[in-house]
């Protein structure tokens, strides 16, 4: 597809220079990531921003684009903007809890989307939003760091080809001071977030762990604790695959000191790796004394990705099934903690 051919792609304001027109839903939290990195792309043209909050899309707009020649038009209500701007491409950074809606309008308007994770708080809707992207045929990516990089992807090969022979059990961990940093904000509120550390900054190393093994959970077993909140603070979780494979998964959301770890054991190896961000893998064979420390190229992140796999330049790193079996998982969780029983999966 030529350049010009792109640029008009469900798009009716766009800069010459540009293919892509992008419009930002939620102008709160890291919609500033997105804006940042969206500004490094030439290749895309953020033409307008949306917001409920009175007056902060107009600022996010003065914030992030006051150098752009074309400032995006802020905009109160996402109907309207997509209904006068016609983008070719939607980032989400909206509550948990209205994703499932903001990402159905939009595919809807024939746009391709980027959403926060999580893609959406239910495996029901998660199931719904990958048949709509199909039936649309639009990309819906996910705003995960770690499928981005060269360490995750070199990971999920190591697994996928059986390199250090079938994987047994994985183990990971995450601490932050979750508790006290998100108090009295959406993350706390059920209705809006879906659920807490778990759902939130923990659904970073969930994701690395599914992403990685590319199956989904048979059953799962958790424990949550709510520390006084509304939502769960601590937890801790064991899964099992489909194939057979272990993995236990400690969360901690009240805690001075951040961290995270990841480990895979397989029967000829194992892998350690950085699980929140991608930014390192050590890898250990059978006979060796000593871990190999890879080196790796430069990770990518998820704007560019989704910029460039609506160009045709890559594969999507992640999409609608990815979101499906992060789902699986997570229900599966809840389940599992409210009721103190294994909860099995259905399958994909």
């Amino acid at each position: 597809m030529g350049a010009d051919a792109r640029s008009r792609v469900g798009s009716a304001e766009v800069s010459p220079m540009a293919d892509v027109s992008v419009a930002l839903i939620g102008a709160g939290g890291f919609a500033g990531v997105h804006a940042r990195r969206l500004n490094e792309i030439p290749e895309c043209e953020v033409v307008g921003v949306q917001d409920i909050v009175p007056n902060r899309a107009q600022q996010f707009a003065d914030r992030w684009f006051a150098e752009s020649p074309h400032k995006p038009t802020a905009f109160s209500d996402m109907k309207q903007m997509i209904e006068q701007k016609r983008p070719t491409a939607v980032v989400i950074s909206t509550p948990h809890t209205l994703h499932f809606e903001h990402i159905s309008l939009a595919l809807e308007a024939g746009c391709h989307v980027l959403v926060e994770k999580p893609m959406v708080t239910n495996s029901e809707h998660a199931r719904e939003i990958m048949r709509r992207a199909e039936e649309k045929s639009r990309i819906v990516c996910i705003g995960y760091n770690t499928p981005c990089t060269p360490a995750l992807a070199r990971l999920r090969h190591i697994i996928a080809e059986h390199e250090l022979g079938p994987l047994q059990a994985a183990s990971g961990w995450l601490s932050q001071d979750w508790k006290n940093l998100t108090m009295g904000t959406w993350r706390q509120d059920p209705g809006l977030s879906g659920g807490g550390q778990m759902y939130d900054s923990g659904a970073h190393l969930f994701n690395s762990l599914v992403w990685a093994v590319d199956e989904e959970p048979e059953s799962v077993f958790a424990i949550a604790d709510n520390s006084g909140t509304d939502v769960d603070i601590n937890g801790v979780v064991t899964v099992r695959f489909r194939s057979g494979a272990l993995a236990n998964v400690m969360i901690c959301g009240n805690c001075a000191v951040d961290g995270s770890g990841l480990d895979f054991c397989f029967e000829d190896g194992h892998v350690a790796i950085d699980g929140w961000g991608g930014g390192w893998i050590r890898i250990q064979k059978r006979g060796s004394h000593e871990p190999d420390d890879y080196g790796l190229g430069e990770p990518s992140n998820p704007d560019r990705n989704f910029i460039r796999s609506i160009l045709g330049e890559e594969e999507p790193k992640t999409s609608p099934r990815h979101g499906l079996l992060q789902s699986l998982l997570m229900d599966a969780i809840y389940e599992s903690a409210k009721t103190g029983q294994v909860a099995k999966v259905t399958k994909v």
